[in-house]
């Protein structure tokens, strides 16, 4: 059967509109905030109008059932998507810093029910999941949420959460029965000007440091009951599936925002390349070639194999089947992929890759985090092999 991978038209403006904004916003300013870390881009904000109004506009679009002789839909998940590689073409931390588009926004569309997407679908949340007790292992959550009356009460400490002093919401991992284990691990929508939220100190990052990264303390902290995202209930059979179909979505835009940084490197190699005599002929066989040539052809294709990934997994979630495994292949392959362009790219320019006349030596640190957060390699590659295999977490560690 062909398999058509053209994307549909009604996104052409999605992705004309966003890589404007990369080109000519995000790129200008990369630099600027890169070296003025904690320092909040103001330039962000008349683009985060835009972006409310965009998203108004194309709702239609995305909701709109196909016909009853289409075979599938594209929808939201497919023009975040696009959204995510077009901006991380301009800049990763950038992105990670427009107001009302926080991860957590993505927790609270998958997980959420519809009086909740309604009262939730105006805010800015970033998403707290580690804790200075565990990195990638989400299912050792150990802050306490307890329910008294109408509210729940939460305590612990979460690290490494995005936006965390500039959102004005968080989505808060934590146990509501330490006892049950990870079937108790519920998600819950917390103002960060609730009493006992208070933001313990900003990281000091390696990259993407034009997004703040905060600690966050809850110390008896109230959130009304129906702020648990989803359902109460335990259910040791699903364990914590609900709250982990959180990562169905998100992996595959940071795979995108991986996708989009690889793809301005490898502009950028492409150019040194061609620069300095090498042609990149397609039709000859790599080995035959240059060795940076050969390189650069193996890197493209890994590129390639990374978006067709993330466009499948994308498309999965549009429409309304499992992709559990495909979210952890894309993720997987686009984060060892971008940090492997990124830094060969550093090497190929030399002392210009190295030094700051450009933007590559700040592509390599930033690439660093697609290939760790939402996930490390490693927690993908274990999740993937789980599946293939059938095998359970108990299973397979």
């Amino acid at each position: 059967m062909a398999i058509n991978l053209e994307l549909p038209k009604k996104f052409d403006s999605t992705v004309e509109r966003t890589h404007m904004a990369a080109e000519h916003l995000f790129r200008p300013i990369s630099r600027k905030y890169d070296q003025a870390e904690h320092e909040y881009p103001v330039e962000l904000d008349e683009l985060a109008k835009l972006a409310k109004q965009g998203r108004s506009s194309e709702k239609s679009d995305d909701t709109e059932k196909p016909a009853s002789d289409a075979p599938s839909v594209n929808g939201a998940n497919m023009r975040g998507l696009l959204s995510a590689l077009e901006m991380s073409w301009g800049d990763v931390g950038l992105l990670l810093s427009i107001p009302g588009q926080g991860l957590g926004n993505a927790a609270i569309a998958a997980v959420a029910n519809p009086e909740q997407l309604e009262r939730f679908g105006d805010v800015w949340a970033a998403m707290a999941i580690t804790e200075p007790s565990f990195g990638s292992d989400s299912a050792a959550v150990s802050t306490t949420a307890t329910l008294d009356g109408d509210e729940y009460i939460l305590n612990g400490e979460k690290i490494f959460v995005t936006a965390g002093s500039r959102a004005n919401h968080v989505v808060v991992w934590a146990t509501i029965d330490k006892s049950v284990g990870r079937a108790a691990i519920k998600s819950f929508v917390v103002p960060m000007t609730t009493d006992g939220v208070t933001i313990a100190r900003l990281e000091h990052k390696l990259g993407i440091k034009a997004s703040d990264t905060a600690v966050i303390r809850f110390e008896n902290a109230r959130v009304p009951a129906e702020n648990l995202l989803g359902s109460p209930e335990i259910d040791t059979k699903k364990a914590f599936g609900g709250v982990m179909q959180t990562f169905d979505n998100t992996r595959p835009v940071v795979a995108a925002m991986a996708i989009g940084l690889g793809r301005a490197s490898l502009e950028e190699l492409r150019r040194m390349v061609e620069e300095a005599g090498h042609e990149i002929d397609y039709d000859r066989p790599a080995s035959s070639q240059h060795a940076t040539v050969a390189e650069f052809i193996r890197l493209e294709s890994d590129w390639e194999a990374s978006w067709l990934h993330t466009v499948r997994a994308a498309w999965m979630a549009d429409n309304n089947q499992p992709n559990s495994t495909e979210a952890s292949m894309s993720k997987a392959k686009a984060g060892r992929t971008v940090t492997d362009i990124t830094n060969k790219t550093v090497e190929v320019g030399a002392t210009a890759g190295y030094s700051e006349t450009s933007l590559v030596e700040k592509w390599a640190r930033d690439s660093k985090i697609l290939d760790i957060f939402e996930g490390t390699q490693q927690i993908q590659q274990l999740i993937i092999a789980r599946r293939v295999l059938g095998k359970t977490s108990t299973d397979l560690k």
